[in-house]
């Protein structure tokens, strides 16, 4: 039976549950795949869905260093290819474009990725359109092999135009999980038609249903419980967050915590202690995702206030909105990327212009004091999640589409 090879960054990894649940989904479907990772996990946790995953894994040398003989043995396999000029001539066209040690490190994970390759993978199916791709379609060259793509939102929003465009016109097809990323990547094309919205959506079945009583909690006396799940990383925003989670009134009460690792971690806590906000809120660095829905069940708010990034990384559609949503929980978030496209503002949730902690600030004094508000939002939010975002209709086009390269 032939079968894919999946290309990942990493893996498994946490905060990437949209391409576990897909793995999954693929399996389910009858999908043969292998994971091809370029490196090992480094997350302290896993999630369960992982621990469901059959699918068996192949991990690239992260560098070259790391394990130079097996570089060295697949460039010379790779040099004695018929279809070694083709593959090698793609690498120096980029090359001459970006000429550095990570364009070199991709043509050695290419070589290696190709070398490799069990026999019966038919088609290179490649998360992300920066780094993996880059590896994935030197070794779809040196294979012989077909390949097409899944866009989602860094990989998108901080590569070069020309390196997007080389790469969405050299792929079979491509898709992505948001209309604005679809929009951006189909005006780059030279066959628009080649790239297809398909929305993540989520796997309800480990959510709960959301409570048919409305918390009474609003700020005068017990502290309302407000939770957000994000890596700490600038575009998540949580500074904003902690500036506007100081400029709340100090009559309210109320219990912030925080769910996710991140390289801006340590600061993201110095920040809290210069505010004075170090005794209200609670700092739970990476979790599994059973623990993220044991956290957000007892929760009144969840807050997510994403932004552009200096180097133009964004988020795309955060699964962790549509969890929150899925079991009732109100969510205030900002206008970005593709987050309008999940949450309708005043019908189900709130939104606000991003990197504005004082509109944050403002939203947030008004939803902790309405709790009754906060539930009708929820609610919705549940319904609307559950009737329109379910992985189910992505999964089922993702299939038909990989099953014809088959």
């Amino acid at each position: 039976m032939s079968r894919i090879a999946v290309v990942v960054k990493g893996y498994p990894r946490l905060s990437e549950t949209f391409i576990a649940q897909e793995i999954l989904g693929l399996e389910r479907r009858g999908i043969g795949i292998v994971i091809v990772a370029l490196r090992k996990p480094y997350d302290p946790y896993i999630h369960e869905l992982h621990r469901q995953i059959s699918a068996e894994v192949m991990y690239l040398p992260e560098y070259v260093k790391d394990d130079p003989g097996r570089v060295a043995r697949a460039k010379r396999w790779a040099e004695k290819q018929p279809t070694y000029e083709t593959a090698k001539a793609a690498f120096d066209a980029d090359f001459a474009r970006q000429p550095n040690a990570d364009r070199r490190r991709r043509w050695a994970q290419g070589c290696v990725f190709a070398h490799e390759l069990p026999d019966d993978i038919r088609w290179i199916y490649t998360h992300y359109l920066h780094t993996p791709c880059s590896a994935a379609r030197y070794a779809a060259h040196l294979s012989g092999r077909g390949w097409s793509f899944s866009a989602h939102a860094k990989d998108i929003w901080t590569s070069p135009e020309w390196d997007l465009r080389t790469k969405i016109n050299d792929a079979a097809w491509g898709v992505t999980c948001t209309r604005v990323n679809a929009e951006y990547l189909k005006g780059l094309s030279d066959e628009p038609d080649k790239i297809e919205l398909l929305y993540h959506g989520l796997d309800f079945s480990g959510f709960p249903l959301p409570s048919g009583t409305a918390s009474a909690r609003d700020g005068s006396s017990e502290p309302v419980r407000i939770v957000s799940v994000g890596r700490a990383v600038e575009k998540k925003g949580y500074d904003d967050l902690l500036s506007a989670l100081a400029r709340l009134p100090k009559y309210l009460k109320w219990h912030f915590t925080h769910i996710g690792g991140g390289e801006l971690s340590d600061a993201l806590e110095a920040q809290a202690e210069a505010l004075g906000l170090s005794d209200r809120i609670t700092w739970r660095g990476a979790r599994p995702r059973e623990e993220v829905i044991d956290a957000c069940r007892p929760a009144d708010l969840f807050v997510l206030p994403s932004k552009l990034a200096r180097t133009g990384d964004r988020d795309g559609l955060p699964n962790v909105l549509m969890e929150a949503q899925s079991m009732g929980l109100c969510c205030l978030s900002t206008r970005v990327s593709a987050i309008p496209e999940l949450i309708r503002d005043g019908e189900t949730g709130v939104l606000v212009a991003p990197g504005r902690p004082e509109e944050l600030a403002e939203a947030m004094a008004g939803l902790i004091q309405d709790p009754k508000r906060r539930h009708a939002l929820g609610l919705a939010a549940s319904d609307l999640v559950r009737r329109d975002f379910s992985t189910d209709p992505g999964l089922d086009r993702l299939t038909e589409k990989l099953r014809r390269v088959l």
